[in-house]
């Protein structure tokens, strides 16, 4: 199978799996494995924060980064496809008592003139207030799209006091993309989350950064939920090769996804527009052609292609390290002949 669903569906390579086991290790719940304090410390770094959290998911990241800075009955703005809004499953509301408004924009891009009339100032005891902007970047459900009015959002944030959070779950993607420091994003938001095992292929985690103060809340905030987790430290060494290894080389998924998009909008034209695929997601728009996501999805399966739906008419294909460019070609090849 050519597994194009996600670029979580990544393995550890013979180098990786050789990283993790031959890491030191201690039991991080005591603050005692050097190997996960190396990657928050690492991280922290490479972001221009302080400080570092390592944590099971990026969505846990982002739970407890969005929770340092919005008070419960409080509220984060953030545009209606975000991975906060859409596929947490509610937790910012049901875990931290955090509501949520939102922007549309295509791309599930920052729109300036949204977000300030969205703001809510303190206006008494019947309106929730605004605490928190959150942008993500790269756009999953917008294609991979990179934030590009991101620090004119941080300059209008600081203008008013408000903090940002970054969902990063892969900045490393839209740094690669467009030259940009991983540290020129990361560091303009009060929070920032990065996920390990997407395009850098480590088997599981990210990492919440912030000021000291922020990461010692977020740490009791996790163990509170039931997350803090004993030797780490093997699933922070391949996090480590992941950074050490894995980043220069997004450049090829994102022209591996181009070369998809391309083929696709040869077979069904205006299903997708490859100069605006930036980076590793393709996001199809199969409205046109009248043909049923579902069926294809189930189609590709059965020609060994996986793929999968994010709309009723919206197919998604998601390049990684794990797919050749080989791969990818016949994958492609194999969806236009599908969607034709």
């Amino acid at each position: 199978m050519i597994d194009l669903r996600s670029d979580t569906v990544t393995r550890p390579s013979a180098g990786m799996l050789a990283a993790m086991t031959s890491a030191p290790l201690g039991d991080d719940v005591y603050g005692e494995d050097p190997t996960v304090n190396r990657l928050e410390e690492t991280v922290a770094g490479l972001l221009g924060h302080e400080a570092g959290l390592f944590t099971v998911t990026g969505s846990l990241a982002n739970i407890l980064g969005v929770r340092a800075l919005v008070p419960p009955g409080s509220e984060v703005l953030c545009e209606a496809s975000a991975h906060i809004a859409r596929a947490e499953l509610g937790a910012h509301a049901a875990v931290s008592g955090v509501t949520t408004r939102t922007w549309s924009a295509p791309a599930g891009q920052i729109d300036l003139e949204q977000i300030r009339a969205l703001i809510a100032a303190d206006l008494g005891p019947y309106f929730v207030q605004t605490a928190a902007v959150s942008v993500e970047n790269t756009h999953n459900f917008g294609g991979g799209a990179i934030q590009h009015q991101y620090d004119a959002l941080a300059d209008e944030l600081d203008a008013r006091g408000l903090p940002l959070h970054l969902d990063g779950a892969r900045l490393w993607n839209a740094s690669v993309a467009s030259g940009v420091p991983v540290a020129s994003y990361a560091s303009r938001a009060a929070a920032a989350s990065v996920c390990l095992s997407k395009g850098l292929g480590a088997p599981v985690g990210s990492v919440l950064v912030g000021s000291v103060e922020l990461i010692r809340e977020a740490r009791v905030w996790r163990k509170r939920l039931g997350a803090g987790w004993r030797q780490a430290g093997v699933l922070a060494a391949a996090a480590l090769y992941a950074l050490d290894h894995n980043i220069d080389r997004l450049a090829e998924d994102h022209a591996n996804a181009r070369l998809i998009a391309e083929t696709l909008a040869d077979a069904a034209p205006g299903s997708v527009k490859p100069d605006q695929v930036e980076t590793n997601i393709v996001v199809a728009d199969l409205a046109a052609t009248g043909k049923s996501v579902v069926e294809i999805v189930a189609a590709a399966k059965d020609q060994g292609v996986l793929v999968g739906g994010v709309g009723a008419t919206q197919l998604r294909v998601v390049t990684h390290l794990d797919a050749s460019t080989s791969d990818c070609r016949k994958a492609a090849e194999a969806l236009a002949r599908l969607i034709n």
